[in-house]
Parts: C-alpha cells; sequence; structure tokens
C-alpha cells in the first residue's frame, strides 16, 4: 500500500466502528427510556425498525448522488449526521413535547449516517492502491464486530460506575467518535473507485448481468445468515440456559461478535495463503452445521456452542462478498457497493424475521426458527458455486 494511503484506511476502520455505535447503543437503553419516558417498549423497539429501514432508503438513494457531490463531502457528511444524531439523542427527548418524537427524529438522523457508511467505507477501502484487497477489506469489516464489543463492554462499565441516568453524557462521548472522524475523512487523501476516463455502470448495466443477481443474493444470504443467529442469541441464552439477560447478552451476541470479528482478522492476516472460494464454501458449511447444532442438539451448553460457531462461520461472508464482486465488475462504481449493500441490509432485517415468524407460528418454538434459517447458509453456498461455475465459462472475465 502507497503510505499516503495508511490514514485513509484507518478512517474507514474508524468509521465502521462509527456504525457500530449507531446499531448497537441505543438498543442498551430500552429500559431506560421506557422508565424515564414512559414510553411502551412496543413503541421502543420500533426505534430499531426505523434505523434500519431509513439505512436502507439511503442505500438506495445514494446511488444517485455519491457520485455527484464526491466521496469526500460524502464521507465527511456521513459521519456530521452520525455525530448529530447521537448527541440529539441526549438533547430532543426533553425538548418536545412528546420524547418519543425526539428520539425518534434523533434516529432519524443518525440512521442517514449510517446508511451513508454503509455504501462507503467499502469503495473508498477498494479504491485505495492495496496489495491484498480481499484481506483489507476483511479485516475493515472486523471492526465492526470490534466496535460492537466496545460499546457492549465500554456502556456497561459506564453505567456501572457512573450509573445509567447518566447516558446522556455516554451518548455525547460516543458522538466524538464520528466527528473526529469526520475532521480526519476532510484531510485523508481518497483514490477513484473508477478509473479517470471511465464510467461506472448504471443499475441498468448491472441488473443485465447474471452475475450481479448472484452478488445480491449471496449478499442477503451473509446478512440474513449473521443477523438470523446474532439477534437472537441472548433470547436463546436466556430459554436455554436459564441466566440472566446480563449473561445472556455476554454469553451470546458478545461471544458471537467476537468470533465474528476473529474470524475476518484471521482473513485479514493470511488471505494471501488462501483461497477465497474455498474459504467461503468451507465456512458456509461450518454455518449450516452450527445452525443444525442449535435448532437439533438437545444440550443447551452445545447450543450456545453452536451459537458461538457461527459467529465464526459467518466472518467472511459480508466482506468476501464484497471482494468479489469488486474483484469481478471492477467497473461497478457506487451503484455496485450501494446495491450491494441495500442487500446485505435487506437480509440482516429479512432474516430475523423469518426466524421469529417461524418460532411464532410454532407456538414460539425457536429452535424451530433457527433450524428455518438454515436455507441461508445453504443458498449462499449456491451462490458460490454458481460463481466458480460462471467464470470456467467466462474465462475472458477476471476471477
Amino acid at each position: 500500500m502507497k503510505n499516503k494511503y495508511q490514514k485513509t484506511v484507518y478512517a474507514c476502520f474508524i468509521g465502521c466502528i462509527a456504525q457500530a455505535i449507531i446499531n448497537n447503543f441505543i438498543p442498551l437503553l430500552f429500559l431506560t427510556f421506557q422508565d424515564t419516558y414512559g414510553i411502551p417498549l412496543s413503541r421502543i423497539t420500533m426505534l430499531v425498525t426505523i434505523n434500519f429501514g431509513f439505512q436502507l432508503l439511503v442505500d438506495l438513494c445514494s446511488v444517485g448522488f455519491v457520485d455527484k457531490i464526491g466521496y469526500r463531502i460524502s464521507m465527511v457528511l456521513a459521519h456530521l449526521f452520525a455525530a448529530a444524531g447521537l448527541v440529539l439523542l441526549a438533547v430532543l427527548p426533553d425538548m418536545c413535547g412528546d420524547p418519543f418524537t425526539g428520539l425518534l427524529a434523533a434516529v432519524i438522523l443518525y440512521a442517514i449516517g449510517g446508511g451513508l457508511l454503509e455504501v462507503l467505507v467499502s469503495p473508498v477501502v477498494e479504491a485505495c492502491p492495496l496489495e491484498h484487497k480481499e484481506q483489507t477489506m476483511s479485516l475493515l469489516h472486523s471492526f465492526y464486530c470490534w466496535g460492537h464489543v466496545g460499546v457492549v463492554l465500554i456502556s456497561t462499565v459506564f453505567f456501572r460506575v457512573f450509573g445509567i441516568g447518566n447516558w446522556k453524557a455516554l451518548a455525547v462521548i460516543w458522538a466524538l467518535v464520528p466527528l473526529l472522524n469526520a475532521v480526519l475523512f476532510a484531510k485523508v487523501p481518497i483514490a477513484s473507485l473508477i478509473e479517470e476516463g471511465e464510467k461506472g455502470l448504471s443499475i441498468k448495466e448491472l441488473a443485465g448481468m447474471k452475475i450481479f443477481w448472484v452478488f445480491l443474493l449471496m449478499m442477503a444470504c451473509a446478512g440474513a445468515s449473521e443477523q438470523s443467529m446474532s439477534q437472537w442469541a441472548s433470547t436463546f441464552a436466556e430459554k436455554g440456559l436459564g441466566v440472566s439477560k446480563t449473561m445472556g447478552d455476554l454469553a451470546g451476541p458478545l461471544a458471537f461478535a467476537v468470533l465474528m470479528g476473529s474470524a475476518r482478522v484471521f482473513y485479514g492476516k493470511y488471505g494471501e495463503k488462501i483461497d477465497l472460494d474455498k474459504f467461503m464454501a468451507g465456512s458456509s458449511i461450518l454455518c449450516i452445521a452450527a445452525y443444525l447444532c442449535v435448532s437439533l442438539v438437545p444440550s443447551p451448553v452445545l447450543g450456545l456452542l453452536g451459537c458461538a460457531l457461527c459467529g465464526l462461520s459467518v466472518g467472511i461472508m459480508w466482506p468476501g462478498t464484497f471482494s468479489k464482486a469488486a474483484a469481478s465488475l471492477p467497473k461497478g462504481g457506487t451503484a455496485l457497493f450501494a446495491l450491494l449493500a441495500l442487500a446485505g441490509d435487506l437480509g440482516c432485517s429479512g432474516g430475523p424475521t423469518v426466524v421469529g415468524m417461524v418460532s411464532s407460528y410454532f407456538g414460539e418454538d425457536l429452535k424451530k426458527g433457527i433450524l428455518a434459517a438454515v436455507v441461508f447458509p445453504l443458498l449462499l453456498l449456491t451462490g458460490i458455486g454458481l460463481c466458480r461455475n460462471f467464470f470456467r465459462r467466462k474465462k475472458d472475465l477476471p476471477m
């Protein structure tokens, strides 16, 4: 890598941490919002839906404006929206007549920032002159996992030391991460994703390529494979082992995030010695085994081990699909990354929904819901096979 782009990559790493803060801080405050503002949990949980809903909307809309205003301005705006949303989270509920309206406005602001970060960090890293892009991409996405772990652990320690009543101060402290990174992105060099004089593919042109639809399927299944287990891991730990919510969070989603990040760091360090297709296929098979272990094995302890193994197995799925798509469609440009992010987010929201719906149909049997979600790593494995077959027939396309 050229030395001048080292800071750019580091700034993208911090961007992933900022995105983790956006997605994982507010769920820690659900009961606090209920007690402080008297908002029913049914309305409070809508904040998560609104957050991801607006991120999806931004994923789609970004195709039309990112290339026009440029990556630097878009990156700075993304971080400023994220910082503003976190600060206003501490201010607006007390200023508005209806506290929920204030919370909602703050969430929408930082969701705009989160959606932009989802679209931008990967292509900015992809555009940098890197020797081993697949490894760097994997390492990049590991920082979302470490951000998730950091948000849970640091927030838990803060609340224990200073009290949950001081959550507003912590929200402002967390806002410093995207705010300072906005300053960094105003200065670091940003390379062009498309060669000078060339134009990125349009949505219509991408839609006419069969391989593009395979990558969309893989991204959706990567997101669904990850979140179908992650979102229900805490509940499974509480119900299966009968532990407290705190222990459930530590044994469930936190362990999941640590192992997912570890898998991404492993490929980031040793990826030049590993065939990406084989690594992704092996990870998909391990993911299938993990889902079957959780849903079919009667032992709660082995079921929890299955949750952890799932985190290890899904680590490469998201960044690996990004890397394969970027290498296979080098002129995809912003449209490619935006639509991949959109497909991934749809999978992230759709996977847990499938688990919940199937579980409800079978009388709140969570194991039945998790068993149904095994279809996602199966489809991802199919997508990897389709890619290999496609490039065997199209030898003139880059592998």
